[in-house]
């Protein structure tokens, strides 16, 4: 009964030490696939990092130009060429009539200009919109060619 008994707790033992082994192995596949996935995610996350730098850098160039622009606006309208052409003009006009033709003239320009400036805007919203899907896209497709990379390594 002794034997049998120390014979039970033997098989006992061994059934358990074989337990261990597979839970160890377990846990260290579960490790390395955490690793791989942790290594994923930074890679991920530099390349998220990247992309939000060069938006910033895009962005702080688009200010610099805009501000370069409104300068350009701002030495235009100041210019005192251009405003003594323009006080010229005014003082050639004759009569009521005149100026109301010089005026609807000058609005339908203002108008016309407005349009123009709007198309250029919706144009720029287009490209904008279209060059953010591109870059999503290429994302995309990185990340699905880095996993695909990935799996064919796991598999060799």
């Amino acid at each position: 009964m002794s034997q049998e008994l120390t014979q039970q707790w033997l098989n006992e033992i061994q059934a358990l030490k074989q337990q261990v082994a597979h839970l160890q192995k377990e846990r260290d596949a579960a490790w390395e696939s955490a690793e791989k996935w942790r290594k994923l995610y930074n890679t991920e996350a530099e390349q998220r990092r990247t992309d939000a730098q060069l938006s910033k850098q895009a962005i702080a160039s688009l200010q610099v130009q805009i501000q370069r622009l409104q300068g350009i606006e701002a030495a235009q309208l100041n210019d005192g060429v251009a405003t003594a052409a323009i006080q010229q003009e005014i003082a050639q006009i004759q009569s009521i009539e005149e100026l109301k033709a010089k005026l609807v003239a000058t609005i339908k320009e203002r108008d016309r200009l407005q349009q123009a400036l709007k198309n250029e805007q919706d144009e720029h919203a287009q490209t904008r919109k279209s060059l953010t899907t591109a870059l999503g896209d290429a994302i995309d497709s990185l990340t699905r060619q880095r996993t695909q990379t990935g799996k064919e390594t796991e598999k060799i």
